[in-house]
């Protein structure tokens, strides 16, 4: 796929909805092919958010994690909101009242959570920037840190914590038995407990914070009672929250209504495209497939999207996209990791070297073609 496509430019447009990993492959590899397109995002850079939390724990990594689209896409990126799409007319509806005309779309609008695993602002870059360095602030001057939910999110932000303060209390407390994602090996989950109380974390498994809607979150405070449905209270400084992570639904969801799977997602075919379109594609969290939400898993579909697109012009058989074995590698600070790589367990000195040490940063920088800070 390096060659560039002599293409109709009047007669072929690919909007991206949503700057994510997908996006941001997908807008690179069209780039590349010298296909004409628009990234659209409602921030001014792209968030490497699998490295949002230690961005949330060590002074000055955040600007590692964030990267400006428009230094990579010039007149190919366009910051605004998507409030809908006419499907009739092919064209991306902004809040600012621009339309934005498409012969293909793809979806790539990810998913929103609790900040810091997640960072969901309208803002610029050295806003949010600022947003991780303030939340750095608030966890260095608390000596009692509760962390809620113990996903995959929530064990890694527990063992950031400890790892950069180990002489601070952290508590994580998790609905279930078992830590992490479900998609996991057991023996994987299993070291991730071990992990966790190598570091001193305290586990309270099976319980639910009751009382989190009255809960100041990432907010410094001499005193906050945290209480489980079975009655124990636990007294914090600072509450995390790594749960709830919903589809980023809103662009799409009124023109799709019929297509939405129950999560928000898009149901798609086995070329990724949204089910009764040809040049409509979803990618990342908003497909609805039954595998992990994952960075990784999102590269990958915009892989099939473009190779498919570029196919379709070309009227060559479209791209099947396989899910394989799961690959899942979960840092545990930068000094210790577990994971399973096609689905096969890799111990932690692999984690550690691949993942732990800097998160991936340096693989986003390079599909942006930018040098990092």
């Amino acid at each position: 796929m390096g060659s560039q496509v002599s293409v109709d430019n009047g007669a072929l447009h690919v909007v991206i909805v949503g700057g994510g990993f997908g996006g941001i492959m997908a807008a690179s590899r069209l780039q590349a092919l010298n296909i004409p397109f628009m990234l659209v995002d409602m921030k001014d850079c792209f968030h490497h958010n699998v490295a949002a939390l230690r961005a949330s724990v060590e002074s000055g990594f955040a600007k590692k994690t964030f990267i400006s689209y428009s230094v990579t896409f010039k007149d190919n990126f366009r910051q605004g909101m998507v409030v809908d799409i006419d499907l009739k007319n092919q064209m991306v509806l902004l809040k600012n009242g621009e339309a934005l005309p498409f012969s293909h779309l793809i979806l790539a609008t990810g998913s929103t959570g609790p900040f810091p695993g997640k960072f969901n602002a309208v803002s610029s870059q050295q806003a949010a920037i600022q947003t991780y360095e303030d939340m750095v602030k608030q966890v260095q001057r608390s000596q009692f840190i509760t962390v809620v939910g113990g996903g995959s999110a929530g064990v890694e932000m527990a063992a950031e914590i400890k790892t950069e303060y180990p002489e601070k209390e952290v508590t994580l407390i998790h609905s279930s038995v078992a830590l992490a994602d479900k998609e996991l090996l057991p023996c994987v989950r299993q070291e991730v407990k071990e992990i966790l109380v190598r570091k001193g974390v305290q586990l309270l498994l099976s319980e639910r914070v009751s009382n989190l809607d009255e809960l100041p979150c990432n907010q410094y405070r001499e005193y906050i009672k945290v209480q489980t449905d079975k009655g124990t209270e636990v007294a914090s400084n600072l509450v995390i929250v790594c749960n709830g992570v919903k589809i980023n639904s809103s662009a799409y969801s009124r023109a799709f209504d019929s297509r939405l799977a129950s999560s928000g997602a898009l149901r798609v075919n086995e070329y990724l495209q949204v089910e009764g379109f040809s040049n409509i594609y979803a990618i990342g969290d908003c497909a609805d497939l039954k595998e992990p939400k994952m960075a990784y898993h999102a590269n990958l579909h915009a892989n099939i999207a473009v190779a498919n697109i570029l196919n379709s012009l070309k009227q060559r058989p479209l791209k099947a996209y396989k899910p394989g074995g799961l690959t899942f590698l979960l840092s545990m600070g930068r000094n210790d990791g577990v994971g399973q790589i096609s689905g096969f367990y890799v111990g932690r000195l692999m984690v550690r070297l691949a993942k732990s040490r800097d998160l991936l940063v340096y693989t986003s920088w390079k599909t942006m073609q930018q040098s990092p800070p």
